[in-house]
């Protein structure tokens, strides 16, 4: 499993070398885009709006935008020296909270917290806390140049870190529209839905629910395959028909680029007859 952290993990005066795992994968299915007439794939190029032409990754800069148009240009060194103030720190629990006491809406996503190679002993201690206080720890973590907010639980015998929001990042429900104000419920209607509910409950069983449109995705793509209904680009693309359309649109290309290193060319005097 691919390592996307390493450091330490503390709480109190226990100190735990550990190593960060993705727990969850993303597993749509990626479709590209092809040019309808060739079937070449589409690439997407950085361009500057202002010079009219590709920029290369060494000409980009960063830059917060404080109002419309206006910039505070943040250069390399300045975001590594941040970074470097912040990422040498052990992540250290801060609280130990409830879980149930935490919404939902906070969590982002789950990592598996595996011990170094001596840090064993201490995961274990660590492990049977929470699962005898019935706790979880709330800590502080810097991942890819962003400081998180994280808990720390028990997920089947193993520690699991999940990242979650800290409360500025979670919108208001106040700005949520249309959110109706209390109303009088028909009793008969209540009784209706909670009968309903009583009837669908059931103990949660992760394994039975599938994505069933990612599944007949698949099975549309392999009856394709199957039917040899596809389609390949060669290396080379083969040259239009028409050349002199061709060499049109090349001069046209050449043109437009001597307008932009050219000045303007002044206009001839005619000269007057006497």
């Amino acid at each position: 499993m691919h390592t996307v952290w390493k450091g330490s993990i503390s709480f109190g005066l226990v100190n735990i070398p550990i190593k960060l795992h993705s727990a969850t994968e993303n597993k749509d299915i990626k479709l590209r885009q092809l040019h309808k007439e060739c079937h070449t794939p589409i690439s997407y190029k950085k361009v500057c709006e202002g010079c009219e032409k590709e920029v290369k990754e060494e000409d980009i800069v960063k830059a917060y935008e404080y109002a419309k148009n206006k910039f505070v240009v943040l250069d390399d060194e300045e975001l590594e020296a941040l970074k470097k103030e912040n990422e040498d720190k052990a992540v250290e629990i801060i609280d130990f909270v409830k879980l149930e006491e935490i919404d939902p809406i906070y969590f982002e996503r789950s990592y598996f917290l595996s011990p170094d190679t001596t840090g064993g002993k201490a995961y274990s201690l660590l492990r049977k806390t929470l699962e005898q206080s019935g706790k979880i720890g709330v800590a502080k973590i810097i991942i890819r140049s962003k400081e998180q907010l994280a808990v720390v639980r028990v997920y089947k015998d193993t520690l699991v870190m999940e990242t979650i929001h800290f409360p500025d990042e979670v919108r208001s429900t106040a700005d949520v529209p249309n959110i109706p104000s209390e109303e009088t419920v028909v009793q008969k209607e209540l009784d209706t839905a909670l009968l309903l509910v009583d009837q669908l409950t059931t103990a949660f069983t992760p394994e039975k629910y599938t994505d069933e449109y990612r599944t007949a995705l698949m099975e549309l793509i392999e009856e394709k395959k199957a039917g040899n209904n596809t389609v390949s680009v060669s290396d080379k693309q083969p040259l239009p028909d028409n050349v002199t359309d061709l060499m049109s649109a090349l001069q046209a290309s050449l043109d437009k680029t001597g307008k932009k290193k050219k000045p303007a060319t002044r206009k001839k005097k005619v000269a007057k007859t006497s």
